[in-house]
C-alpha cells in the first residue's frame, strides 16, 4: 500500500478556522484511504495533546519533527488548498522537493491516475 502524506493548514488565529481546516484535511484523508492508499493525517495529532499527563510538555517542534519523519518515508504529498500561508506546509513542500517526492496540489489529480497502488 502506497504512503502517503497529506499536507495543508491547522492552525490559525480563529478557533473556527481551525476546526475547518481539520475537517478539511481529515476528510481528504478519508477520501485517499478509501481508495486504496495509506494517508499521513497530521490533524489527527490533537490526541497526543489529549494525552499529556502532569509534568509531561509537546512543543510545535515535536509535532513537525514527527511529521516530517512520517514525510520521508512517503510515497508522495498531497497539499491542500489555501495552504500558502502555513509554515508548516512549506516546510513539508520544501522537504519533499528535496526527496524528489512527487507533490500534488489536487488530490483529484492524484486520485485520478496519480500513483499506481
Amino acid at each position: 500500500m502506497k504512503r502517503v502524506y497529506i499536507a495543508g493548514a491547522f492552525s490559525s488565529d480563529n478557533i473556527l478556522q481551525v476546526f475547518e481546516n481539520m475537517r478539511l484535511g481529515m476528510r481528504a484523508s478519508v477520501k485517499v484511504l478509501l481508495s486504496g492508499y495509506a494517508p499521513f493525517c497530521p490533524w489527527l495529532d490533537y490526541h497526543f495533546s489529549l494525552m499529556i499527563r502532569n509534568t509531561e510538555k509537546l512543543e510545535v517542534e515535536n509535532y513537525y519533527n514527527y511529521s516530517l519523519a512520517w514525510l520521508e518515508v512517503s510515497d508522495a504529498l498531497i497539499v491542500l488548498p489555501n495552504w500558502e500561508s502555513s509554515v508548516g506546509t512549506k516546510r513539508e513542500i520544501e522537504v519533499a522537493r528535496k526527496l524528489g517526492m512527487p507533490i500534488f496540489y489536487n488530490i483529484d489529480d492524484f486520485l485520478s491516475g496519480g500513483m499506481l497502488k
